[in-house]
């Protein structure tokens, strides 16, 4: 019997450190890494670890804490106090029983679960992002919005949850300093390397709400724990990364949007406005259109609009009814307009051969999140005889044909499929170089997924039962000796 357990605990020692050698470098055995640049195959410069709606949970899935423990000994307590006759204590005893046992006690057990639950999952985030940071090595960080559960909670919920954010799913992260984010920064890539450790984050529905529920005070608080919600950053390539000393220094723009409020009618037009600004001021500060030395890359949380069956998401607004102001009560994506006014605006696409760099736009890519499942598109404007007539469309990236046709605008975007468990702990891996023989940047993107939460239960569960086993053998052992 001894020696059928002495094999048994071989083989699950063995099945033990190969799980958890398999999960500590799963990039490795998925073969996850940032595209190489592809005319010489080295690493890229610029390397964007983008993780999409974490959503963290906390108290307010949980029980009430101001309530009783146990409901039906206080209630039994009461009753007894009231009570005359026997019969009467019985059947009240009784009763108060049936409900410690049937609900009391399940409620406990389910809420305990729900703490160990909520525990794991931030533990499980932090595994998807340290294990990534160790093992790709990104030059810069990105969550992509829905940093939190729900925008409804209240401010001590709010910093609990903030604290977790930090302490747990993204301990050595570092929020982006204000004097970083306010104004243009304008930096060397690569010679910041605490980049590396800033979370840049991106303000979700869930975080701030939509166009109808978003406030000053939800902004505010937003800001203080996790950066603001509109700022602008670039990057530029040391003279020794560029051979051709004839063209300015090529440069990567960094914009964070928030574009929960662009759509309309927004309960705080004030903050709508100041969005609108941010765009303004980002136009006004670019780089001729027609300078292709210059990438721009978009973090923004809503993606932009889609006709249906595009991506998972179809086109879907709803609006609070009169008495809560009318305002955007929820959407899968920006409008139509929304949408165009960004390609038109901060990338400056038109379509038209007459204007600068022929209407086909400034260079760049676009990162967002909201839609779970991801998704990959190319947003282009087909031509029509009739140039009031062109409209944008979008195809799925691997199998748009219009994005091999030079001759009319177009933008890639990538909706970031979520981290979550349910969705695979899935994380975005966007590389950035500048093409000197084609005098622009290039983008390149790949994914990399770790599995549901459940491989990461388990394999910590295995681990712990497996130490559990050989300890107790090695007891015995010693035990054995002993006598």
């Amino acid at each position: 019997m001894i020696q059928y357990f002495q094999r048994a605990l071989i083989i699950l020692i063995i099945f033990s450190i190969g799980s958890t050698v398999y999960l500590y470098n799963y990039p490795a055995f998925h073969r996850c890494a940032f595209p190489l640049q592809a005319d010489t195959h080295a690493r890229a410069p610029f390397r964007l670890l983008a993780l999409g709606d974490p959503q963290l949970e906390g108290d307010s899935s949980l029980p009430n804490p101001e309530d009783a423990l146990f409901p039906s000994v206080v209630s039994l307590w009461e009753d007894l106090a009231t009570t005359a006759s026997v019969a009467r204590w019985s059947q009240v005893t009784r009763q108060s029983l049936a409900n410690l046992f049937t609900s009391d006690l399940p409620r406990i057990l389910q809420s305990y679960r729900k703490r160990l639950d909520l525990l794991g999952n931030d533990y499980y985030l932090a595994h998807i992002y340290r294990t990534l940071h160790r093992k790709l090595d990104p030059t810069h960080v990105t969550v992509l919005g829905d940093l939190l559960g729900s925008q409804w909670i209240n401010d001590q919920e709010f910093e609990s949850r903030g604290w977790r954010y930090w302490q747990r799913a993204f301990q050595d992260g570092l929020r982006v300093d204000d004097e970083l984010s306010g104004g243009i920064h304008v930096g060397i890539l690569g010679q910041d390397d605490t980049w590396k450790r800033r979370i840049i984050n991106v303000a979700g529905n869930h975080d701030v709400g939509y166009a109808g529920d978003m406030n000053n005070e939800r902004i505010q608080r937003f800001e203080k724990i996790f950066g603001r919600t509109n700022w602008e950053t670039r990057f530029r390539l040391a003279r020794r990364n560029v051979t051709n000393d004839t063209v300015d220094l090529p440069e990567l723009r960094i914009i964070v949007l928030n574009s929960l409020n662009l759509d309309t009618p927004a309960v705080d037009e004030d903050l709508q406005r100041d969005t609108y600004g941010f765009i303004n001021n980002i136009i006004v500060a670019s780089r001729p259109v027609e300078d292709e030395t210059t990438g721009t890359i978009l973090l923004t949380h809503l993606p932009l609009h889609k006709e249906e069956g595009v991506c998972v998401d179809s086109p879907f607004f709803d609006f609070y009814d009169g008495d809560e102001g009318n305002g955007v009560k929820e959407q899968n994506h920006l409008s139509y307009n929304a949408g165009k006014g960004i390609l038109e605006g901060i990338y400056g696409m038109s379509g038209n051969p007459q204007a600068p760099n022929e209407g086909l736009g400034r260079n760049g890519i676009i990162l967002t999140g909201h839609d779970h499942e991801g998704c990959d598109v190319y947003h282009h404007l087909p031509y029509h005889p009739d140039p009031d007539s062109r409209i944008w469309r979008a195809e799925r990236w691997v199998t748009s044909t219009s994005r091999l046709n030079k001759t009319i605008p177009g933008i890639r975007e990538i909706t970031v499929r979520s981290m979550m468990g349910d969705f695979g702990g899935n994380a975005g891996l966007l590389s950035a170089w500048f093409d000197d023989q084609g005098q622009r940047w290039r983008f390149e993107y790949s994914t990399c997924s770790l599995g549901v939460q459940h491989i990461w239960w388990a394999i910590h569960v295995l681990d712990l039962v497996t130490i559990g086993l050989a300890s107790f053998a090695a007891l015995g052992n010693v035990y054995n000796v002993g006598v």
